[in-house]
């Protein structure tokens, strides 16, 4: 589906109930099994796959990612999540820190946030000038472009929550102490400013959603449910066969004579 046809769907979960965890954990399942195939296809082939993953503070990107990868192995699925740039990177070509975490043949490189900084955070943040901004907006089309010509499948998301579902999400963030990590400064700052996110995230899916490279919205009020359509809506995206892996068995053991621990090693203590 294309950006425009989705965002005319709408809050198209309205009337959905939350996904069951049962339901959620064996549809989950079965896409990994399709995710395997895809990874072992990708290596087969030497296929080059980069998805890009954008939306809002609290869109759940992160988890979109986690279900995507907890499978698969880290050497053909990577995931590209960059700090701030450094004094350095500052002084570059602005797509110059990214152009190197493109991938390999063999590879799929997940970007958890990309080059669409500039377009979202960047220029509503005032990190960048408007006219930096816009400019971006009108070279990045041409770099993706080139990017898909010289072979890359190149995916692109974007995540849309509602403004209550990120607030009930955030501050569920500050009660947590696994998540409040999750929680910087920033993020705060620009929860103030839903509208300007609003506006730039308009401008930028109208200015970059292309036939080479569109964009695809999923609407991510569900968390889970947001899962499986990302995964369901990828596995579609990169033609792959299942790979004959032939039948595993185990080969039988020697006796075994050894192997307890010798000596009096440290020992983690039993708590559980």
């Amino acid at each position: 589906m294309s950006a425009a046809k989705a965002k005319a769907k709408g809050d198209g979960e309205k009337g959905q109930g939350k996904l069951k965890t049962k339901e959620y954990e064996r549809r989950l399942r079965k896409l990994h099994v399709e995710l395997v195939k895809l990874q072992e296809w990708v290596k087969l082939k030497g296929l080059r796959v980069c998805v890009i993953f954008e939306g809002r503070d609290g869109a759940g990107k992160g988890g979109v990612i986690k279900a995507i990868t907890e499978r698969v192995s880290p050497r053909v699925f990577k995931v590209v999540a960059l700090a701030a740039p450094t004094e350095r990177e500052k002084t570059q070509m602005y797509m110059q820190r990214y152009i190197p975490h493109l991938p390999a043949g063999g590879e799929v490189v997940i970007f958890d946030r990309s080059w669409y900084n500039r377009a979202g955070v960047e220029r509503v943040m005032g990190f960048c000038t408007e006219k930096e901004a816009k400019r971006f907006l009108m070279v990045v089309p041409l770099l993706e472009r080139a990017i898909v010509e010289a072979g890359i499948i190149l995916l692109m998301y974007w995540l849309e929550v509602s403004p209550e579902e990120q607030t009930r999400r955030l501050e569920d963030r500050i009660n947590d102490g696994r998540k409040i990590w999750k929680l910087s400064p920033m993020d705060l700052e620009s929860y103030e400013r839903w509208d300007d996110y609003s506006r730039a995230r308009d401008e930028m899916l109208a200015a970059t959603d292309t036939a080479w490279a569109p964009w695809f919205v999923a609407i991510s009020n569900d968390k889970r449910r947001a899962r499986l359509n990302v995964i369901s809506h990828l596995v579609t995206q990169v033609p792959y066969k299942k790979v004959p892996l032939g039948k595993v068995k185990l080969p039988k053991r020697t006796k075994i004579s050894a192997g307890r621990l010798k000596g009096t090693p440290k020992m983690v203590p039993d708590v559980a």
